[in-house]
């Protein structure tokens, strides 16, 4: 059968030739793998993807199951060994995240070469054995580490990664319209932009937001992350060619620390929820590579390979260091073909599946910083305009019940007209909650309560605008 399991579904008769062809066309146009595209098609029922995903993610019964070689899961072992003082099978296996059973040949190696000893046991069965480094195996782990300071989880290998990649790819969900007005529920957007923002999300097509300062886009790309249903599986890192790439990152994957959906599952892999990785203006060209630590001698997987399966975010498009036409040059094949390129220093290089949805948010005309054959590739170029006076005022009205303020329509016709009218100046979405901080700021030090007053207003507006 092939790797993804759409031939074993075809001889069972779970879906026929035609059906293969047809998902292997979307596949084409939405990245991921055949059998995620049927499941998006309809063809194949929850249940059965659910199968696939955790034969793919079953505990690895031995060490042939984990991929890795016994001397590189000997040497990974004598690290963590070294931190470890005197310690028994299952606690190094713990360390690891691999099964007893599969660490027990790389021990009894360390063994053999006198890297460990046995302190004692309550019994004469191995599973109650004492380990403890000795002077050589201190030696050699010290000389490990010099080469790569890696001491974690095992890796998981690099073709494990891709496989799990594209079987929970972005192109085997089907977003429904409560799930987008549930992921904006925080937010005061009118119908019409809602009614262009779901097709958008459901279609996970690289998207444009663009529009004036200060309304909303970076909230809205931030919110489109949350509305992708389900999590994910990722691995702590991968083993390329001998080489270590971590992936899992505690500050921009959110783990699920819920009890696994099934038993038997390979600790290697975390479950998280879909990523939404969001970067600005400090974006360059090299972050888009492999990061490697001169120091740790391993490598960082760069943001938006940590962003597969969910969101990237480029915000603040066209204020990157380096020209927009550059970074749109780097990513043009990836968004058309679903696939990125990667280097290790030794030259190495290796494909990676480019599976997420992008998300580019600029406040500059994007006439002025893409050029007309990209911008036809983009499918979806959503403009997020300044609210509109009814817009604004449930925008005023929402910021002061969040901020348990008593919202008064007589100040905020007040504030419209005295401010906003008589200075010309076009209401901004981001300027109530500026407006209520201010007031909230202000009863704060004079330890009195926060109203909406004119002359709380006043004195917000003065605070808040330049030169009013």
């Amino acid at each position: 059968m092939d790797e993804f399991g759409d031939r074993q579904l075809l001889a069972k008769g779970l879906v026929n030739e035609g059906q293969l062809q047809e998902a292997e066309e979307r596949r084409k146009l939405y990245g991921g793998g055949v059998v995620g595209n049927l499941f998006a098609l309809g063809y194949l029922p929850q249940y059965e993807l659910d199968a696939i995903l955790r034969r793919h993610l079953a505990a690895p019964r031995n060490l042939e199951d984990c991929g890795l070689d016994l001397s590189f899961l000997a040497d990974l072992a004598l690290k963590h060994a070294l931190f470890m003082g005197d310690f028994g099978l299952a606690e190094l296996a713990g360390k690891l995240h691999l099964p007893t059973a599969a660490v027990e040949p790389a021990v009894e190696m360390l063994r053999r070469e006198k890297m460990l000893e046995v302190k004692g046991a309550a019994e004469l069965l191995k599973s109650t054995f004492r380990f403890a480094v000795t002077d050589a195996g201190r030696v050699r782990a010290g000389d490990l580490m010099g080469i790569c300071r890696y001491c974690g989880p095992a890796p998981v290998t690099l073709e494990s990664y891709k496989r799990i990649t594209e079987l929970q790819s972005l192109a085997a969900f089907d977003l429904r319209e409560t799930e987008v007005r549930q992921a904006f529920a925080h937010m005061t957007l009118g119908e019409r932009l809602l009614g262009r923002l779901g097709p958008a999300i459901g279609s996970r097509q690289t998207m444009l937001l663009y529009g004036p300062p200060g309304n909303g886009k970076t909230t809205i790309a931030e919110a489109i992350g949350k509305a992708l249903p389900g999590t994910i599986h990722i691995p702590y890192s991968i083993l390329v060619a001998g080489q270590i790439v971590n992936l899992y990152d505690a500050i921009n994957h959110v783990s699920i620390q819920e009890e696994r959906k099934f038993g038997g599952f390979d600790q290697r892999w975390v479950e998280i929820h879909r990523p939404a990785i969001i970067t600005g203006g400090e974006l360059t060209l090299d972050m888009l590579n492999l990061q490697f630590d001169p120091i740790s001698k391993y490598y960082e997987a760069p943001l938006h390979m940590k962003a597969n399966n969910g969101v990237f975010i480029v915000d603040d498009f066209g204020h990157q260091q380096i020209n927009p036409q550059n970074l749109i040059d780097r990513w043009i094949v990836n968004l058309d073909r679903h696939v990125d390129f990667m280097a290790l220093n030794t030259g190495m290089k290796f494909d990676i599946p480019f599976n997420q949805m992008v998300v580019f948010s600029t406040n500059i005309e994007p006439e002025k910083i893409l050029d007309e054959a990209f911008l036809r590739r983009l499918r979806y170029k959503i403009k997020i305009d300044r609210p509109t006076a009814e817009e604004y005022e449930a925008i005023f009205e929402q910021v002061c019940r969040k901020n348990g303020i008593a919202f008064d329509k007589e100040v905020f016709d007040y504030l419209m007209e005295n401010y906003y009218a008589r200075f010309g100046i076009s209401p901004a979405a981001c300027q109530p909650r500026d407006i209520i901080d201010h007031i909230a700021d202000e009863a704060r030090y004079n330890r009195r309560e926060a109203r909406m007053t004119r002359e709380a207003v006043d004195h917000a507006w003065q605070n808040y605008f330049l030169g009013q």
